[in-house]
């Protein structure tokens, strides 16, 4: 089976984690400033905080920035269930905005009427999340013009992302936004085999993070309520979590990290491949707007509407032939949980649209050419 995606781990990835083995710390020890400081280089911010997932980092982002009960909270229906459950774990209302149909993610068209109505109604969002979908980063300058009209908040859920460009801005620089999520899973571009980054420029919100990642407790004298009582002392001053990432996590990551561009630039090459040989195919294709350059998490594509195969036949015939192709995603509205909240089918009709025809084609740095021509000619025999 060619799946997806998957991990690329080298012989210096495993000596790197084999060094943190045999070393004194296996957590909070010297690899995860390391590895907090090699993605901040990379995407030039300011600071950079580790977690043990993304969905913790967006948790630790949501709290960071006080969001509450009675607060709202806007993201994309085309996103994994973390975008709006982080959200949810603060007490907050959620609500979504429908994607631009060529790139998929959150439109800032609509996003703009959709505030206009909010303000109206005295219901504007806190905090809005956008999501660079597969890869693609959101045109952000439309959307922080927006943040600084009606005052809210932006969380840039970056999962996919890491190593993206939006015009001359690196995605994570945090320029349009108050902070920027990545994730490590094994799927994604670099991994730490579970983990996620918080990325900002504001060194009081990376502050507020490093606490709240780590049960909301200081050794720092100056924040303590009390005199400290010797060097063992600290103080729990708010209520934290256990979101630390281990320095086994950290040593693969910061390894991983060497390989960031040239990675991209082969999941770019694949991207092209894909492009001229599907070309003639009733399909659509992944968009790459000019000014933009995608991380390329994903390939997806849409089973076109003159296609003499639907969706799920596709999808199983090619499964049936070794090809682990998966669907991203489900739009959230339409999941349970959500849609005990009053959404419903035909509530944002452009993301339910595209869920219906859409397949994730197998794209990671080390596929090969001869299994990517497998997918190619399995999805010809297929269509054709």
């Amino acid at each position: 089976m060619i799946p997806y995606g998957r991990q690329t781990i080298s012989q210096q990835d495993i000596d790197a984690v084999v060094d943190v083995l045999r070393s004194d710390f296996l957590t909070q020890g010297p690899q995860v400033p390391a590895f907090e400081k090699a993605v901040a280089a990379a995407c030039g911010a300011a600071h950079a905080l580790a977690m043990n997932s993304a969905t913790s980092a967006l948790h630790v982002a949501c709290m960071a920035l006080s969001v509450g009960p009675e607060d709202r909270v806007w993201t994309s229906p085309n996103t994994f269930l973390a975008s709006a459950n982080c959200a949810r774990y603060c007490g907050a209302d959620i609500d979504f905005v429908d994607i631009d149909p060529v790139t998929y993610n959150l439109c800032a068209d609509q996003l703009a009427r959709k505030l206009e109505a909010a303000e109206k109604t005295g219901t504007l969002p806190k905090v809005v999340i956008p999501v660079h979908f597969a890869g693609q980063p959101c045109d952000m300058a439309a959307i922080a013009a927006l943040a600084d009209r009606y005052g809210f908040a932006v969380i840039e859920d970056a999962s996919h992302a890491i190593g993206a460009t939006y015009g001359d801005s690196l995605v994570g620089d945090c320029r349009y936004s108050d902070i920027t999520i990545f994730s490590f899973h094994p799927v994604k571009i670099v991994t730490t085999a579970e983990g996620g980054i918080a990325t900002c420029r504001d060194p009081a919100l990376a502050a507020r993070m490093a606490s709240l990642r780590s049960h909301g407790m200081t050794r720092d004298p100056a924040l303590m309520i009390r005199e400290s009582e010797g060097p063992w002392y600290y103080e729990q001053i708010e209520l934290g979590y256990n979101y630390r990432l281990t320095e086994l996590q950290a040593a693969l990551g910061l390894s991983q990290m060497t390989q960031l561009q040239p990675w991209i630039e082969r999941r770019h090459a694949l991207a092209d491949r894909y492009d001229g040989a599907l070309a003639d195919l009733p399909i659509v294709r992944p968009a790459r707007p000019a000014g933009r350059r995608s991380a390329l998490h994903l390939y997806p594509i849409q089973v076109g509407t003159g296609a003499s195969i639907n969706r799920r036949s596709l999808f199983d015939g090619l499964r049936e032939a070794g090809i682990g192709v998966n669907v991203h995603y489900i739009p959230v509205h339409l999941q349970p949980y959500y849609r005990q909240f009053g959404f419903k089918p035909g509530d944002f009709p452009v993301a339910e649209a595209y869920y219906r025809r859409a397949i994730s084609l197998p794209l990671y740095a080390a596929l090969g050419e001869p299994e990517q021509d497998l997918v190619v000619n399995a999805l010809r025999s297929l269509l054709t």
